[in-house]
């Protein structure tokens, strides 16, 4: 199945009543949760829209980049650092993720449910090799249910459970398998379920894989080799 989430994709998200609501949320307790123990420095969000979670990890002390595909949702985050006072600390790049290469790499690097267009599991190879020796790759994603979602639109079920595009999901297990034990330490790989308020005001399920992982300190990051 071919993806659509191209730069229209996310115009018409982020320009929409779903790109206001998420223009208003509070970080992601994920992103709280996993970096908060670490030493800032350089920072790549990738995929970071309206940069709810790139200005928090600049009010904590991090440089950041953030970069996403969508001029609406950065023309919003940069309003916002600026009204936060933290405009000097965040870097916004206008990127299609399937195609960027940064200059450089980074301490950390993490992603909030981005979903370029390109195959969820290639993206998250893409970002690992963006992660500096010794740094950390942090990704937050939809978890992956076999329940024959439509891959081109997020919808809620039966139960106000998020029923994100199948493309857009995966599994701890199959994020993890793409990285040699060997170059990569796994710190976290969870599923996980938490409720949120949904664009009616009413509670929603949202399912959750969350995987950290750190790279040696003297090499470079490497992947599992794959048919």
């Amino acid at each position: 199945m071919t993806h659509s989430f191209d730069k229209d994709y996310w115009e018409g998200t982020w320009s929409g009543e779903r790109g206001a609501m998420m223009s208003s949320g509070d970080p992601n307790p994920h992103l709280i949760d996993q970096v908060s123990e670490l030493e800032p420095g350089t920072a790549l969000d990738a995929g970071c829209g309206a940069g709810t979670e790139a200005l928090w990890l600049a009010s904590q002390g991090w440089n950041v980049t953030g970069a996403d595909i969508s001029d609406t949702a950065l023309d919003t985050a940069q309003d916002r650092a600026a009204a936060l006072g933290l405009e000097r600390h965040i870097r916004w790049v206008r990127a299609d993720l399937s195609a960027w290469q940064p200059e450089t790499r980074f301490d950390l690097v993490t992603t909030h449910y981005a979903h370029p267009a390109i195959p969820q599991l290639e993206f998250y190879d893409r970002i690992a090799s963006w992660v500096a020796p010794g740094g950390t790759l942090l990704i937050v994603g939809h978890l992956h249910h076999d329940h024959g979602q439509s891959p081109k639109n997020h919808n809620h079920d039966e139960h106000g459970h998020t029923a994100p595009p199948v493309e857009a999901s995966a599994t701890a297990a199959s994020i993890t398998a793409r990285f040699d034990p060997d170059e990569w330490t796994v710190m976290t790989a969870e599923e996980s379920r938490r409720t949120i308020l949904g664009p009616s005001g009413h509670p929603t399920t949202v399912d959750d894989v969350v995987v950290r992982l750190t790279s040696p300190a003297s090499a470079a990051p490497a992947h599992r080799e794959r048919a």
